[in-house]
């Protein structure tokens, strides 16, 4: 084989092994439950990263393969209209069968045949094959994250607060002071250039004007967001978008999600080692847009745009770290921390710890042309009604992040690991 086929061989069976290791943990009751409409059972995303790789290189690309089971175009397609019916997304918790060892069977099958077509493939088929490989391999990153975001929904909602992982003890003390990075206005190109991977909605590059504009040093941190709560933020309409407003008074919301007052009175929070005190220097995480604009407005800042956040994350080179020293999934914390150093050169955190609500919608960029057939609907579609974050989390895989990344929420939903950081004119 040569080494572009080697390359993506080894990164198949590692990114492959990492899902797996980020399921390990958990027992086949533990991968079942579904806690929200939301969420996906841990063994749903198993299958349907397998289903992927069988639907869109298997089918497409052998003809001598054998579907293992056909009835799992259905239980496993996500929102795929032109690949046919699906299960409805709600009840995924209901599929106890396949049991989990079916599943994992499911996984060994594709696996085999998809290292097998890399392997034997003729040259303008690989050729073809190759761009759907690398998509899928980046789509499984993304339900990496997924996984790891529903477990630990599911295992809040546990009156046994369970813990995916050991307690980590790792928590600094020293509170790091705000200072405000300066970036010059200008005509400036966004999104993705060059030849690397990138997903079709960070595309196509083009030229945006921006005025003159400072950017927060750091995401917001629990100490700061825990003033603003202290300030009665939660209660005071002033600060609220209308939709925001509401949805405080209808969930009763009054704090980030998973965070809870102990008997003493201080603040704890549900993390993926069960219940831990808040850690005051860390960025607050499981916030919506609408809590993040609302403190914004209680600080007499905004939030940047996202071309704001990536014009000021390449003006800073935040982007040439080596992707090690951000903490991300392989990190092993699982939640976020204070930043190792206080970096004076730089806004700090950009590209790990949390995913960073900008003020942008997210809709398609000028010249955007979805992918012809089924994998067009990748992310197209969704470009309605939804807000932009950027960075990466600490569930983020390394390899998975970029400066030109676009994820993308409903303004209300908190249970990714989401933060934000402040900017202003």
């Amino acid at each position: 084989m040569n080494s572009e086929r080697t390359n993506l061989l080894n990164r198949y069976e590692s990114i492959r092994g990492q899902t797996e290791a980020v399921a390990a943990p958990l027992t086949p009751e533990d991968q079942q439950v579904q806690s929200m409409p939301d969420t996906s059972p841990t063994k749903w995303h198993l299958a349907h990263v397998t289903w992927f790789f069988e639907t869109f290189l298997l089918e497409e690309f052998q003809e001598s393969y054998k579907t293992f089971d056909p009835v799992y175009k259905i239980l496993f397609n996500s929102y795929y209209e032109a690949i046919g019916p699906r299960y409805v997304r709600a009840n995924r918790g209901l599929l106890t069968r396949p049991p989990l060892n079916e599943v994992m069977s499911y996984r060994s099958h594709v696996d085999r045949n998809i290292m097998n077509f890399m392997e034997t493939a003729d040259e303008k088929t690989f050729f073809e094959a190759a761009p759907l490989i690398e998509l899928g391999l980046h789509h499984e990153q993304q339900h990496q994250e997924l996984a790891l975001m529903d477990i630990k929904h599911v295992f809040s909602c546990n009156p046994l607060t369970p813990s995916y992982k050991e307690t980590d003890t790792s928590n600094a003390k020293e509170h790091h002071n705000p200072c405000w990075y300066d970036v010059p206005g200008g005509t400036f190109v966004v999104g993705h250039t060059g030849n690397s991977f990138a997903f079709d909605n960070e595309g196509p590059a083009h030229e945006t004007i921006v005025r003159d504009y400072s950017i927060a040093s750091h995401p917001i941190t629990n100490r700061e967001f825990l003033a603003f709560i202290e300030d009665g933020g939660y209660s005071n309409s002033r600060f609220w978008l209308s939709d925001g407003w509401a949805k405080v008074q209808s969930e009763s919301w009054v704090a980030p999600l998973y965070w809870r007052c102990a008997n003493t009175g201080s603040w704890e929070e549900f993390t993926l080692s069960g219940i831990q005190p808040v850690c005051m220097e860390a960025p607050v995480c499981h916030v919506s847009f609408y809590e993040a604009s609302a403190y914004a407005e209680w600080a007499g800042k905004r939030l940047p745009t996202e071309y704001e956040w990536e014009i000021a994350a390449n003006y800073y080179n935040c982007g040439t770290a080596i992707e090690t020293s951000h903490n991300r999934l392989e990190s092993g914390h699982l939640n976020p921390m204070p930043p190792n150093t206080l970096q004076n050169n730089a806004p700090s955190q950009m590209m790990g710890d949390v995913w960073e609500w900008t003020q942008s919608a997210y809709g398609p960029y000028p010249g955007f042309v979805a992918a012809p057939g089924a994998v067009g609907e990748y992310n197209g579609k969704f470009m309605i009604n939804q807000i932009t974050l950027r960075g990466a989390s600490c569930t983020t895989p390394i390899g998975h992040a970029r400066l030109t990344y676009r994820n993308f929420f409903y303004p209300h939903q908190r249970w990714a690991f989401s933060g934000f950081r402040l900017a202003h004119s």
